[in-house]
């Protein structure tokens, strides 16, 4: 914004000359008398909106006269000055009611001439500026340094001209926010579209079905059935595999065979009351088909700059993907790896999270496909699932269906820390397609969640887009270039030598800790 460029009548002002500014407080929280009241008290956390009409905590006429909270007026500015939020926004709102406030915020009751609505916006459109120059540095929580901010200046338009530039700002912030709602309802519909892809894919409803193609082809295929008769015999001969591996590296090696007696077989999915699936398919519980493995602690205090990667909740993106940040990104010494070979993550694994504070954004649970190159270490609360003889793509748009979904819900143990456990997993009843099937199925889900991503991130942009043209219309509308400066305006000077000739003629109130108020001083206008 040209900081030397404004219309010939307008005047830059500073904050402390546009009216009465106030503090707030919070009454007593032990006195009964003071709460539950029909007076809206504002704090931080109501001033999500930029009109206050209600808040979450009430107080009574008496914490107004008893307590170092106020009444502010309707029309007033409300301003957040001390709050964790200040290190990105500066949340302005304009009071619609009567409020209190508490000791967080300050609120302007305008002079005559002086749009409420008119600060708020020209405190938005400054707001980065506002932020840079006039925040406490080194301080618990952020907070306005509040002299620097009734030094700072805002452009002051004439009253007539203040109208103007309100009225056109709403109708291009309308236009604006319908955008912005017409790509929500975008952005949902894409949800619910991914959603049902799934759905469909485990349905068998996705892409024709291996005995579709079967019939239509006059040729023979495997069913689901006999592949999980395949799976169940290689499933054992893996785990003979791994166990008499581990033996000869203990020096170990068996004598005979009775060590394989120690095999339990998985036992088999009880299909009894479950949906009817497509012709050629089974139901097979998870343990049957795959093996899970879970992670083991890695001590923080080793964390080092390089080495191998670790693998926490945190690296698990919603994508299905692993998501590896310079924040996020931990490394164990080479040497963890060394003592750890079978907790060594590599291409094209799948890994799920069990730990979570809450069912939110499907964090218990999420399921995710390592990429081809990678290597990292497999820390607590995750596990890692191994299908046997299975498409891994396919198992990993299967876990992240619905009816894995539901599955992990129903395990909600209610405590504050989610947990879920592989022996639990165990139980999942996977509806198992022909292998060939299940190719095509994650083939499929692949095309058009490629899309669906396109789309999400095309709606994503453009929602990040309106906030910058907020910003824009903002930054025009005090420039002057957004409504025009008529010549019967009486010029802002008139109206500011109004103001403070008002402010000389009252009588200075009485300062006290119950009411915080700002006296304006005299101060020389600058054009």
């Amino acid at each position: 914004m040209n900081e030397n460029n404004l219309p010939a009548n307008w005047i830059r002002t500073a904050l402390s000359e546009l009216g009465t500014w106030s503090g707030g407080g919070t009454p007593s929280k032990s006195n009964p008398n003071f709460w539950n009241g029909e007076i809206p008290w504002v704090s931080p956390k109501d001033m999500k909106a930029e009109f206050i009409f209600d808040a979450e905590d009430y107080i009574t006429k008496t914490a107004i006269e008893q307590s170092a909270t106020r009444l502010v007026p309707v029309e007033s500015v409300l301003v957040v000055t001390r709050s964790g939020i200040l290190e990105r926004t500066l949340p302005v709102a304009t009071t619609k009611k009567p409020v209190a406030i508490n000791q967080d915020l300050k609120s302007l009751t305008p002079r005559k001439g002086v749009r409420a609505r008119y600060v708020a916006l020209g405190l938005k459109a400054f707001e980065q500026r506002i932020l840079k120059d006039c925040t406490k540095s080194g301080t618990t929580v952020a907070n306005v340094e509040f002299a620097s901010f009734l030094r700072f200046e805002i452009p002051l338009a004439p009253t007539s001209e203040q109208d103007r530039i309100i009225g056109e700002v709403e109708k291009q912030f309308t236009r604006l926010d319908a955008g912005v709602e017409a790509l929500k309802r975008v952005q949902a519909q894409l949800k619910r579209y991914r959603a049902s892809v799934l759905k469909a894919a485990c349905e068998g409803r996705l892409v024709p079905t291996e005995a579709e193609l079967a019939r239509r082809e006059k040729r023979d295929y495997e069913p689901a059935d006999k592949l999980l008769a395949r799976i169940i015999k290689e499933r054992r001969a893996r785990w003979e595999a791994d166990q008499l591996a581990k033996m000869n590296a203990a020096g170990k090696p068996p004598k005979d065979d009775k060590w394989k007696t120690k095999y339990v077989e998985p036992a088999p999915a009880v299909a009894t009351g479950l949906a009817p699936l497509p012709q050629g398919w089974t139901w097979a519980r998870w343990e049957q088909v795959g093996f899970s493995q879970n992670g083991r602690p890695f001590p923080s205090k080793d964390y080092s700059e390089s080495g191998t990667k670790l693998l926490r909740p945190g690296n698990m993106h919603v994508s299905g993907r692993l998501q590896w940040t310079a924040d996020n990104t931990r490394h164990m010494p080479e040497a963890y790896a060394t003592e750890n070979p079978d907790l060594i993550l590599r291409g094209n694994e799948i890994v799920i999270n069990l730990t979570a504070q809450s069912l939110k954004d499907e964090f218990l649970g999420r399921v995710c496909l390592t990429d081809p190159n990678e290597r990292c270490l497999l820390n607590q609360r995750l596990a890692r699932l191994t299908p046997v003889l299975l498409s891994h793509g396919f198992c990993l748009w299967m876990f992240k269906a619905w009816a894995f979904r539901r599955f992990v819900d129903g395990l909600n143990t209610g405590s504050l820390i989610q947990h879920m456990f592989t022996t639990q997993i165990a139980d999942f009843l996977v509806a198992l397609p022909p292998l060939a099937e299940q190719m095509r199925i994650a083939a499929e889900i692949d095309r058009r969640f490629s899309t669906i991503d396109h789309l999400e991130m095309t709606a994503d942009a453009a929602t990040r887009r309106s906030s910058t043209l907020r910003v824009a219309i903002l930054r025009s509308a005090f420039e002057g270039l957004i409504t025009p400066q008529l010549d019967e305006d009486e010029p802002a000077s008139r109206l500011l030598e109004r103001i403070r000739a008002t402010v000389g003629n009252q009588p200075v109130p009485k300062q006290g800790r119950s009411r915080q108020t700002t006296t304006v001083p005299k101060m020389k206008a600058v054009r």
